[in-house]
């Protein structure tokens, strides 16, 4: 997941103008992280229901271990990387640039959902060490 929050290249290339083909870090750009795992739920009528919800203490961890990830693998986190307060009421005053939302989502949640994860994307060019540059997101997940 911190690999996809960093490295998806969904902003105009700062050199080149080329529109989603650069990403945070080519652009210098910092990042909000807001916890958002209450938000979870489904509609059982017109009623949420929020029992397949993380339970709070659990949700806390992991969101913790993933700004601490994301911290490490940003340079200059401690101005680029800021974090909402978890389990708060907040006021987020943002301008959106675009009618895009992008989920980040693992495998295994995407099967406990039902929902048929994308298709892979072409394999990526090797360099001479055979490294794409990129890890699994899989395993990634499995690091938090």
């Amino acid at each position: 997941a911190v690999v996809s929050t960093q490295s998806t290249g969904i902003f105009d290339h700062p050199e080149s103008g080329k529109p989603w083909d650069a990403d945070l870090l080519q652009c210098n750009y910092g990042i909000l992280v807001v916890s958002q795992f209450t938000l979870q739920c489904v509609l059982k009528g017109n009623k949420p229901d929020f029992h397949n919800a993380m339970k709070s203490d659990e949700s806390e961890k992991m969101y913790n271990q993933f700004c601490a990830a994301l911290r490490q693998a940003v340079p200059n986190s401690d101005t680029l990387v800021q974090e909402g307060e978890f389990g708060a009421f907040m006021q987020v005053h943002i301008q959106n640039d675009g009618p895009v939302t992008i989920p980040i989502d693992s495998p295994e949640s995407l099967s406990q959902q039902k929902v048929k994860p994308a298709k892979p994307q072409k394999q990526q060019k090797k360099n001479k060490e055979g490294d794409t540059g990129v890890e699994n997101v899989a395993e990634q997940l499995e690091k938090l």
